[in-house]
C-alpha cells in the first residue's frame, strides 16, 4: 500500500515538474537547478493536497463540533498566512538557499572520512522476519523515530528560556484553529526544521518515505489543533494524539509558559502523534481541557503582554523576547 501510494505521488508529481516547474526554470535560467526543482515541486504537492484536506475536510469538523466560537478572525487569518508560507514552499525556498549548500558540505566531508550515516531500516530487519510488507514496516518505524525526536524538541522548546521566547508565538494564539499548527516564529521553525532534516539524512531516510512521514505528520498536527470538540476514546487517545489532548497543552495557565525569570516549566502532551512518549516520560494529561488557550500573561489580570496582531509584529516581538528586551 505505501509503496503504491509513493508511486502514485511520484507520478504527480513529474507531470506537475515537467508541466510546469520545469519549463518555468528555464524560461527564468534555472536549468542548473533543476533536480531541486523537481524536489521542490514534491513539497509543493504535499503542501496543495495538506490545503485541499483542511479546506475540505477539517474545515467542516471544526464547523460542525467547535469546542469554542472564534472571537478574533483577523487573528486566524495571520495563521493562514503562516500556513500558506509554509505548505506553498516558501519557507523552503529560504532555508534551500541559506542551508542546503552547508548540510551538503558537512555531509560530504564526513562521507569522505567513511561516514554517510546508517540505513534504520536495514539495521532493524532483521527484528521484523515475519513482516511482508517491509515498506509499511519502515514507513511506521521512521515515523516512530521523528517523532521522538519532535517530542525531545517541544520539551526544549518549552524548557529553555530563550527557545520559549521564540515558541511562544505558537501559543500565543486565543482561538486556536486548524490553521495554528504552522504558526510558529520563523527562526523556531529554522532549527526545528535543521534538526528534523539531519536525523532523517543520519537515519538514512529515502525521499519519498521522508515526503510521506512528513505529510502524515502535518495532517495529524493540522487535526490536533483544530477546534473541534473530539475525543477518540479510552484506547484511542493513547494510540493517536486527537484535538483534546493537544488542546490541553495549549490551556492558559497550565505551567508551559516562562515565568518572569523563574524558569520554563514543563507543561504536558508535548507529543506530535504518538502519545506513548508523554506516558513513558510522565508527562500525559489525559483530562479534558480546561478553559481557553493562549499564555498567561495575555490575559489582564496578569499584564496583557502583547505578543504581537500581524505576522512581522509577533516576528519582531519574538526576537526582542528572546534577547531579554520584549
Amino acid at each position: 500500500m505505501i509503496d503504491f501510494l509513493v508511486q502514485l505521488f511520484g507520478q504527480v508529481q513529474q507531470w506537475l515538474f515537467e508541466t510546469v516547474v520545469q519549463p518555468l526554470l528555464f524560461a527564468l535560467g534555472g536549468g542548473s537547478i533543476l533536480e531541486d526543482g523537481y524536489n521542490a515541486t514534491g513539497w509543493l504537492l504535499v503542501g496543495l493536497l495538506q490545503i485541499a484536506v483542511l479546506v475540505a475536510v477539517i474545515g467542516p469538523l471544526e464547523r460542525w463540533r467547535p469546542v469554542q466560537a472564534i472571537a478574533d478572525r483577523r487573528a486566524v487569518r495571520i495563521d493562514v498566512i503562516y500556513t500558506l508560507i509554509h505548505q506553498l514552499g516558501l519557507f523552503r525556498i529560504g532555508m534551500f538557499f541559506a542551508f542546503d549548500p552547508l548540510w551538503n558540505d558537512l555531509w560530504g566531508a564526513l562521507a569522505v572520512h567513511g561516514f554517510a550515516g546508517w540505513q534504520l531500516d536495514q539495521l532493524v530487519a532483521p527484528w521484523w522476519p515475519g513482516v511482508t510488507d517491509t515498506a509499511l514496516a519502515a514507513f511506521v518505524l521512521y515515523l516512530l523515530v521523528f517523532d521522538f525526536v519532535n517530542y525531545l524538541l517541544h520539551r526544549a522548546q518549552h524548557q529553555f528560556e530563550w527557545w520559549w521566547a521564540l515558541h511562544a508565538v505558537h501559543h500565543s494564539q486565543r482561538d486556536m484553529t486548524m490553521w495554528t499548527d504552522r504558526r510558529n516564529h520563523l527562526l523556531d521553525s529554522v532549527l526545528t526544521d535543521i534538526v528534523i532534516a539531519q536525523v532523517g539524512h543520519l537515519v538514512g531516510v529515502p525521499p519519498g518515505q521522508f515526503v510521506a512521514a512528513t505529510a502524515f505528520a502535518l495532517l495529524v498536527e493540522n487535526f490536533s489543533h483544530a477546534n473541534l470538540r473530539l475525543s477518540f476514546g479510552l484506547i484511542g487517545e493513547r494510540l493517536l494524539v486527537s484535538p483534546r489532548f493537544h488542546r490541553l497543552h495549549h490551556a492558559i495557565g497550565l505551567g508551559h509558559e516562562s515565568t518572569a525569570g523563574k524558569g520554563t516549566l514543563g507543561g504536558c502532551n508535548f507529543a506530535v502523534l504518538f502519545p506513548v512518549w508523554d506516558a513513558l516520560f510522565g508527562t500525559a494529561d489525559f483530562r479534558s481541557p480546561v478553559g481557553p488557550t493562549g499564555i498567561r500573561d495575555q490575559l489582564p489580570e496578569e499584564g496583557g503582554r502583547d505578543y504581537g496582531r500581524g505576522f512581522w509584529a509577533q516576528q519582531r516581538l519574538g526576537l526582542l523576547r528572546m534577547i531579554g528586551r520584549g
